[in-house]
This record gives structure tokens, sequence and C-alpha cells, in this order.
């Protein structure tokens, strides 16, 4: 079994920053991509940033030069920095890993999800 656990959302003034993590703990062999998603009020989820295993990035539109992705492979750990967070930015925040727990199996865990809430 894999488990994911996130941290650290909460409220926040517009203009202000909070950075996510989300720890993988359990029977792991490696981690694959690792990405962050959001699901605002009343809307669809909708994938925020990824960070592939060699460290390549890549950013929805919304959020670019903004919110920052970033892995630490031996804490089997995903960060989002968000900064100049905006009104628009309030949602739940999950992470998604893909981890393979040997070499034949490989499968995608979801975080529990973490409230972030913008006032303007």
């Amino acid at each position: 079994q894999v488990q994911l656990v996130e941290s650290g959302g909460g409220l926040v003034q517009a203009g202000g920053s909070l950075r996510l993590s989300c720890a993988a703990s359990g029977s792991i062999f490696s981690i694959g991509t690792m990405g962050w998603y959001r699901q605002p009020p009343g809307k669809q989820r909708e994938v925020v940033a990824t960070i592939t295993s060699g460290g390549s990035t890549d950013y929805a539109d919304s959020v670019k030069g903004r919110f920052t992705i970033s892995r630490d492979n031996a804490k089997n750990t995903a960060y989002l920095q968000m900064n100049s967070l905006k009104p628009e930015d309030t949602a739940v925040y999950y992470c998604n890993l893909n981890v393979a727990r040997n070499l034949r199996r490989r499968d995608d865990y979801w975080g529990q999800g973490t409230q972030v809430t913008v006032s303007s």
C-alpha cells in the first residue's frame, strides 16, 4: 500500500504565498511523474503543474510565473510553492504521484486534498 499525505493549505490574502507538500510512504520502489491538481468550487478538477522523474516541469497558463513545483526524491515528497496568490486560485488542491511498487506495477495515487482559500 501507498499513502499520500498533503499539508500546507490554508487561508491567505491576495498577493500572499503558501507552500503545499505531498509526502508518500509505504511500499515504494520508485516515483515517476508528480503532479498538483485543483478543483475550484463548482468546477472540474484541473491540472496545475507536473514534474517528471527527470525534473522537467509543466504548468497551467494561469499559474506560470507564480507557482513552482519541485520534488525531493529522497523524501518521496512533492512541493508546490504558490506566490502572488489570487482569489481565483481558491480551490481544493490534490497531489497525484505515479508510483511503482515493484518492477512490474505502476499506479497513480491521489492525496486527500487540502483547501486553499485566497481572500481579496
